[in-house]
């Protein structure tokens, strides 16, 4: 069956575009021009997966996320002009996944859509469980818990925290981690992986300042503490 992707942008002509090139490489694609439409359109056709614009009239893409991340864990590409730095920050904060530069290559965007897909049905054979310290994964529910507190983590957060806790200990650079989220690690987006990491301490961390859990491994990346005997 096609995976259904929701593209959400207020310029007519790039949503056709997409469209057309994404229903010829097998998906099922459903469009809207702003957030408030996209919410009815989602809500109704429960797409696998969002490519979101940011800035549109009515509702825009970061009031889509805030309300939208409430009710659906489905993953979501923003789109961001190529200056626009605080918008990719802003949008990982609200829980998007990845996101891509305009002016950009069909390519890349399918690359980088069958990436974030990939791993959101990626099947293991691994132990359904990980636990570390006090803190519990869940991978074929995809919960996790923190002492008896069950904590909503985005997908990108979610698989950076099952990477981590799988080798407690290990020392993973920000290119390592972008790998293990987007199955190709594009040169220039490895800074994301700081985001993801503050959005995680922020949910997980006691104290998000002074981490027990994840750890910054200065000059390399992070790591989830190594498990005393």
């Amino acid at each position: 069956m096609a995976k259904k992707i929701l593209v959400v942008d207020d310029k007519k002509e790039l949503r056709n575009l997409l469209k057309q090139y994404l229903t010829q490489e097998g998906f099922e694609v459903a469009l809207a021009g702003d957030g408030q439409e996209a919410l009815f359109v989602a809500r109704q056709g429960k797409p696998d997966l969002v490519i979101l614009d940011l800035m549109m009239p009515e509702m825009s893409g970061y009031e889509f996320m805030r309300v939208y991340g409430r009710e659906a864990s489905t993953p979501i590409i923003i789109l961001t002009a190529k200056l626009e730095e605080n918008d990719k920050v802003l949008g990982l904060e609200l829980g998007a996944d990845d996101y891509i530069t305009k002016p950009f290559s069909m390519r890349e965007l399918t690359a980088r859509v069958r990436a974030v897909l990939r791993r959101m049905e990626k099947g293991t054979a691994e132990q359904d469980m990980l636990r570390a310290a006090d803190i519990e994964l869940d991978r074929s529910g995809r919960m996790v818990t923190v002492g008896s507190r069950q904590v909503d983590l985005t997908p990108s957060e979610f698989i950076l925290l099952e990477t981590l806790m799988a080798a407690p200990g290990r020392a993973f650079s920000r290119l390592e981690l972008l790998d293990h989220l987007q199955g190709t690690a594009f040169e220039g987006y490895e800074r994301t992986i700081d985001v993801h990491i503050r959005n995680l301490r922020l949910k997980i961390e006691p104290n998000s300042a002074e981490p027990r859990y994840i750890e910054t491994v200065y000059g390399i990346g992070y790591r989830f503490a190594p498990q005393r005997q």
